[in-house]
C-alpha cells in the first residue's frame, strides 16, 4: 500500500512538472499566430508609443509612422486591408515581455536585431528593416564638431536599451570621462536633456532625428556625424513559429524588391500586366509562391497597392518627404550604393 502511495506521488509529481513544463513552452513559444490573427480579422502590433517618423499616433488617435506602416504591409498580405491593424504604444522595458506574453503578434519598434536578444528572450528578427547607429545630440551653443569633444559631458540616455552599454565601451575606449545620466522612460529622458539636466543625448541617430523637432527649437540642436554602432532596426516575433516569421520576413523582402524592380502603388496595375519573370513572381500572376506562405497569389501586389514599397514607405516618413528628412545612406538599395538587398521570389 505504501509503495502503491509513494508511485502514485511519484506519477502525479512527473505530471505536475510536465504541466508546468509545457506552461512554460506555451508561455515562450507560440506555433498559431496566422491562425489566431485570421480569426481575430486584426494584427497586433506594438511599436514606439510617440517616436515621429517611426510611430506616433495623432489627436484622434490616427497612427502614422515608417514601423507603423510596416504592421499595416503585413495585414495588407494577409486581409487586403491595411487598416486591420491594432497598434499598442509600448516603452522599451515592456516590448519583449508583451510579445512573449502574446499580447501582440509583432513586435515593430525601432528594435536593435543582437544575438542575445534572440538566445536569451526567445525570439526572432527576421528581417532588418532599417539599418541605424548611435549618435550623439548636443546644443548648438556648445560649438562641439565631433564626439571625441565630449569629456566632461552628462550623457542622458534611456535606460533598458542597447544605447547604455554602447555609449560605456565607446567612452571607455576613448578614455573619455562622462557623467552618466539613466531614465527609464524615452520621455522623461528628453524632459532631461531639454531642461537642462544633462548637456548630452545619446541614442539612435534615427530618433534623434524625430526628437529633436519635438523640442521648443529644434534648429538650436545639432546631431553629431558620430556613429559609434551597428544597430540593425527589425520587426521581432516569436521563435517556433515559423509560418508568422515566413510572412512577416517577406513582406519587408517584398517590399525591398518591389523597389528595385520599380513597382510603386501607382504602378501596381501596370505591373500586373508584366510579362517579366522577376515582376510575375512578385505580383503572382507565376508561381504559387502566394501560397507557399498560406497566402493569397496577390499578396505581395496587395502590399505595394495598399502600402506602397520600401522606397516609398521611406520617404513619406522619414526621407525627403518628411520632417525628419534623414539620408537614406544604408538604407538605399543595393542597386543604389546601399545595404538594403532582399533574397529573390523565384
Amino acid at each position: 500500500m505504501k509503495r502503491t502511495f509513494v508511485t502514485g506521488l511519484a506519477i502525479g509529481l512527473a505530471v505536475a512538472t510536465a504541466v508546468a513544463a509545457a506552461a512554460i513552452t506555451y508561455e515562450r513559444y507560440d506555433t498559431k499566430t496566422l491562425k489566431r490573427t485570421v480569426k481575430r480579422d486584426a494584427v497586433l502590433c506594438g511599436v514606439n508609443q510617440s517616436l515621429p517618423g517611426f510611430s506616433a499616433p495623432d489627436a484622434q488617435g490616427n497612427w502614422t509612422g515608417f514601423d507603423v506602416d510596416f504592421c499595416r504591409a503585413v495585414a495588407a498580405a494577409i486581409f487586403d486591408d491595411p487598416k486591420k491593424v491594432k497598434f499598442v504604444g509600448l516603452d522599451a522595458n515592456e516590448r519583449f515581455k508583451e510579445l512573449q506574453s502574446r499580447k501582440i503578434d509583432i513586435l515593430a519598434r525601432n528594435t536593435t536585431w543582437s544575438m542575445s536578444r534572440e538566445s536569451n528572450l526567445a525570439l526572432y528578427f527576421p528581417a532588418v528593416s532599417y539599418y541605424d547607429g548611435q549618435s550623439f545630440m548636443i546644443p548648438k551653443s556648445r560649438n562641439i564638431d565631433s564626439a571625441l569633444e565630449l569629456d566632461g559631458s552628462k550623457v542622458c540616455v534611456q535606460d533598458n536599451t542597447t544605447t547604455v552599454l554602447n555609449a560605456q565601451d565607446y567612452f571607455r575606449a576613448n578614455n573619455i570621462k562622462y557623467t552618466e545620466v539613466k531614465f527609464p522612460k524615452l520621455e522623461d529622458v528628453l524632459k532631461a536633456y531639454n531642461s537642462g539636466q544633462c548637456d548630452t543625448f545619446t541614442a539612435d541617430a534615427s530618433q534623434l532625428y524625430a526628437l529633436r523637432l519635438t523640442l521648443a527649437k529644434p534648429d538650436d540642436h545639432v546631431i553629431l556625424p558620430d556613429v559609434i554602432s551597428k544597430e540593425p532596426l527589425a520587426p521581432v516575433v516569436r521563435q517556433r513559429d515559423d509560418d508568422w516569421m515566413m510572412i512577416v520576413k517577406w513582406t519587408l523582402y517584398a517590399m525591398i524588391n518591389a523597389e528595385e524592380l520599380g513597382i510603386t502603388s501607382k504602378n501596381i496595375d501596370e505591373a500586373l500586366k508584366s510579362k517579366k519573370p522577376d515582376v510575375m513572381r512578385l505580383v503572382g500572376t507565376e508561381g504559387a509562391y502566394g501560397e507557399d506562405l498560406g497566402l493569397s497569389k496577390d499578396w505581395a501586389a496587395r502590399i505595394i497597392r495598399h502600402v506602397g514599397n520600401y522606397g516609398e514607405v521611406y520617404e513619406r516618413n522619414v526621407g525627403d518627404g518628411s520632417k525628419l528628412k534623414i539620408p537614406r545612406g544604408l538604407n538605399q538599395t543595393w542597386s543604389n550604393g546601399g545595404i538594403q538587398y532582399a533574397p529573390p521570389i523565384r
